[in-house]
């Protein structure tokens, strides 16, 4: 069962790695599988790896004093990097599920559909754009970062990586008041 998992993921991945040369670069951002995958590859392994150790727990009372340190020490490692990036991506799942961003810099177009429902704004509109990103690079929830676009009618429309790489974004929006912050968690 799992060599057939294998091989169907490798074949999956395969195809799309090929037909990524024909394709046309999009220029609309939702969150997806493959974004979502690329963000919690990392956590989910650590997890899947960590985890069936920490069974032993079960066994709490035949452990030394000795094991029981050493499982929680492991415990804290494993949920100590993965739990923060689970969080985040649960948080930014829940801001950005039903948000697409049409970007596209060589036209000069920033769209934010919420719902289907253009919110419509333009770039003298924007107040102050925040752009918090990661203090590490190094931390499985250093991918994760966000956008706030705080409008005249004081509306704010958050944008999160879960959409894209928000680096870009983050270039087009920089004459318009944009404060990049540096944070541990990247909490919205």
């Amino acid at each position: 069962m799992l060599e057939f998992t294998l091989a169907v993921c490798a074949i999956v991945f395969g195809l799309r790695f090929i037909t990524g040369f024909f394709t046309k670069a999009s220029r609309i951002y939702r969150p997806t599988f493959l974004r979502q995958f690329y963000l919690l590859f990392w956590p989910l392994l650590c997890m899947s790896v960590g985890l069936p150790f920490l069974i032993s727990f079960l066994y709490l009372g035949t452990l030394t004093a000795y094991e029981l340190v050493l499982l929680t020490a492991l415990a804290a490692v494993i949920l100590g990097f993965s739990v923060p990036a689970l969080i985040l991506h649960a948080q930014y799942y829940a801001h950005n599920l039903h948000t697409t961003l049409v970007f596209d810099p060589k036209q000069n177009r920033l769209e934010v559909y919420e719902n289907k429902e253009l919110l419509s704004f333009a770039q003298r509109d924007l107040v102050r754009v925040e752009y918090v990103t990661c203090r590490s690079p190094r931390l499985f929830w250093s991918n994760y970062n966000f956008l706030r676009l705080h409008l005249a009618s004081g509306q704010v429309i958050v944008l999160t990586s879960l959409l894209t790489n928000l680096a870009p974004v983050a270039e087009f929006l920089r004459n318009s008041h944009l404060e990049t912050r540096q944070r541990w968690f990247c909490f919205v």
